[in-house]
């Protein structure tokens, strides 16, 4: 399939680059970076030596026509403005937040600017794959909401769904391309912080909304972002008190059944914990589970890639399913450790 990446000088444009590169079925025709046109791509993603001397191309519509499939890798407020002009039959992969949320008013809320409406929420492990494969619009996640959604939706059936807490952590790259005073590596190096603290992170509406779904019931979650001194990577810590009694057994069988056909997602032996280096340049996630007696709550440890399941392997896992191939075609199940 002719395809197109638009956005492609950014973190997750390159790793869309690369894993695409290799993938049997999708043949990368157009690469699009708007301020960044007719540079070269090794320049900004040193790493794809397989693009030595090709360049950024300026963004088309012409262009972006004649693909069969496109990701759109642009921050939000921008992708709304370009894929309303792309012909139906070009099937779209938007790694933005412009068409994740379903109400109008949570748009307002957490991003402001118009509200472009929904598409298809493109999380696999938590979406029928059905309406995924019949949707040629689709909106990719974001990293803490896919890391999060996944480690809480098995529980939901047996915790409080109105106080479940968060803490994640994320790699440096998660915060894009574009320059910040705080992110040189002077100023990150053997440092974490908190940022967007007091539940004013972007991804909280999105998060309860697909937990929602899944259960029928209303979800509040407190969540507390973390910047991490590393380039990439998420690991997140759920909790929540228990609404039934329970114990790690019965934790332990909900969890492995719920994820025992997901080809990416693994419920680790009870003696390791998830690793974000286990997990880096995968779409795989790694979850643990563990009931706390003492406060008789629950606790979900996850690590994932936030470029890879949390970004780019996600929007082809995505993709591999809209085209009616296996959903794990192209992306890489072994890890760097």
């Amino acid at each position: 399939m002719r395809t197109g990446v638009i956005g492609a000088s950014g973190y997750a444009g390159g790793e869309l680059l690369r894993i695409l590169s290799r993938h049997p079925d999708f043949k990368i025709e157009y690469i699009a970076a708007g301020s960044n046109s007719q540079e070269l791509i090794s320049d900004l993603h040193p790493h794809l030596t397989g693009f030595n001397n090709q360049r950024f191309s300026a963004t088309s519509l012409n262009e972006i026509d004649r693909c069969d499939l496109i990701f759109v890798a642009l921050p939000h407020g921008e992708s709304s403005k370009l894929v309303n002009q792309v012909a139906d039959r070009v099937k779209i992969v938007d790694l933005g937040a412009d068409f994740r949320l379903q109400d109008a008013e949570l748009w307002q809320k957490y991003y402001g600017g118009t509200y472009a409406g929904s598409w298809t929420y493109g999380l696999p492990e938590l979406v029928n794959h059905e309406k995924i494969a019949k949707s040629s619009r689709v909106s990719n996640p974001g990293c803490y909401a896919t890391a999060i959604a996944l480690a809480t939706a098995p529980a939901l059936d047996f915790i409080d769904v109105s106080d479940v807490s968060i803490v994640a952590s994320s790699g440096t790259t998660g915060a894009g391309r574009g320059a910040k005073v705080n992110l040189p590596g002077r100023e990150f190096r053997n440092n974490l912080t908190s940022y967007k603290f007091g539940g004013v992170h972007q991804h909280t509406p999105e998060i309860e909304q697909i937990l929602q779904s899944r259960c029928g019931k209303s979800v509040k979650i407190s969540f507390t972002p973390v910047l991490a001194p590393i380039p990439r990577g998420i690991l997140a810590t759920v909790t929540a008190r228990v609404t039934s009694p329970t114990n790690i057994k019965t934790l332990r069988d909900c969890y492995t059944n719920f994820y025992n056909n997901s080809k990416f997602v693994e419920v680790l032996p009870e003696a390791l914990m998830p690793e974000t280096l286990s997990v880096l340049e995968t779409n795989n996630a790694q979850i643990q589970v563990a009931f706390d007696e003492h406060v008789d709550r629950v606790l979900i440890s996850i690590a994932i890639d936030n470029l890879g399941k949390g970004a780019a392997g996600q929007a082809i896992q995505n993709a591999n399913l809209m085209c009616g191939i296996s959903e794990d075609a192209g992306l890489s199940s072994k890890g760097i450790k």
